[in-house]
């Protein structure tokens, strides 16, 4: 991967017009990459460049320090331009962000926090299984961390390991072996003796991600690469942090409403390009027309704002609740999808050919759907709060 000096005279301002022109160059990547199924490593090596890994990076270690609301505005223009770029380079935004790493993580962060600000030291968090599924819904991983003379070795696969194959660290979601086992976060560097990659990711959409299955076969790891390591109880007892959920839903909600937002804008242009023969006039002409798309813009319209509310409640200290900011990536993904279909319905055939960028927009907006937390323990988790049980 490209690296580049961390000078801070050396970055860009992040202004809408330098976001536009991220997004141009990311999008001009994008179908390449759906079709390849590979590692977006063009995109990564341009975000490496302009200095944009280590954004959450504290500016003490080097980075700019943004908050969540500027790191949405910069996953938004990514999205928008390759949304497999966005979802990989969000886990390694909030590795960042969490302001318990640099404690909790003593021996290894700077060296973490350092890579990312030279455009290397991507993290992806590997916590599904292939019995268990998702941790979100209970119970503990397969996979176990066994000690050693000098440290861990871990044995176990993880599935739908996003970014798999262009990570430079797991965060793996393992056990102890121990009498009493503990749960927690192991840092495995990649290419560590025991890791083997299969291929298995063959997606609808959302197919540069590479969330392959990940196995590992006594991967050993040093002693202090378990960076947070806890009782089960203790993480029940954790988990009324609203910083994960919320970084979680926004960025969710802050991504495929990008995806969403590219395919607004490639209809735009269609509808006012095509000129029908027994019509004469664009097809953007017509009211019926206007109404679907002005569908769109209401249904865009309520994602930024519910988003951008959110976000700066956060940053000012006073953050929504986990329910309701879950409540937000239901709608705001809701309103994604529906706003794409819009589109399909207004174009027909042609929306539906691979030639036309609307075909892949659909594909990956669809993906919004299996993220979690999803649609029934939002539901659920809000319609108990508000019955008072």
């Amino acid at each position: 991967m490209a690296t580049r000096l961390a000078a801070s005279e050396d970055l860009p301002e992040i202004t809408d017009d330098y976001l536009d022109w991220l997004t141009r160059e990311l999008a001009a990547h994008a179908e390449a990459y759906d079709r390849s199924g590979e590692f977006p490593r063009a995109p990564f090596d341009l975000l490496a460049r302009e200095g944009l890994i280590g954004l959450t990076v504290r500016p003490e270690l080097g980075g700019r320090g943004a908050n969540l609301s500027e790191a949405l505005r910069v996953l938004a223009a990514v999205a928008k331009g390759e949304p497999s770029t966005a979802l990989i380079l969000f886990m390694t935004y909030h590795y960042h962000a969490n302001p318990h790493r640099a404690q909790g993580w003593p021996a290894i962060y700077e060296r973490l926090a350092a890579d990312a600000v030279a455009g290397r030291g991507l993290i992806g968090g590997l916590r599904v299984e292939p019995e268990l599924g998702t941790p979100v819904r209970g119970g503990l991983p397969a996979t176990i961390a066994r000690r050693t003379g000098d440290g861990w070795a871990i044995s176990g696969t993880k599935i739908y390991s996003t970014g798999s194959t262009g990570l430079d660290w797991y965060s793996v979601w393992a056990k102890t072996d121990e009498e009493n086992p503990r749960v927690g976060n192991f840092l495995v560097k990649a290419g560590s003796p025991g890791v083997t990659i299969e291929h298995a990711w063959d997606h609808l959409g959302m197919r540069a991600t590479v969330s392959h299955a990940v196995h590992f076969a006594d991967t050993p790891t040093p002693l202090d690469h378990a960076v947070d390591v806890r009782l089960p109880q203790q993480w029940a007892a954790a988990a009324g942090d609203p910083s994960l959920a919320i970084w979680n839903a926004l960025a969710i909600s802050t991504i495929y409403d990008g995806v969403a937002r590219a395919a607004r804008d490639w209809l735009a242009a269609y509808l006012n390009d095509r000129i029908p023969s027994n019509l004469g006039a664009s097809l953007a002409t017509l009211p019926r027309v206007q109404e679907k798309f002005g569908e769109i813009e209401a249904l865009l319209q309520v994602n930024a704002t519910l988003i951008r509310d959110a976000a700066a409640r956060y940053d000012a200290g006073s953050p929504p609740s986990a329910i309701a900011v879950n409540t937000i990536k239901y709608v705001a993904t809701a309103n994604a999808i529906r706003a794409v279909e819009i589109g399909l319905e207004l174009t027909g055939n042609p929306g539906l050919s691979r030639k036309n960028p609307l075909e892949r927009h659909y594909r990956d907006v669809l993906c919004s759907r299996i993220h979690s937390p999803q649609t029934d323990t939002i539901l659920v988790a809000a319609g108990r709060a508000a019955l008072g049980q």
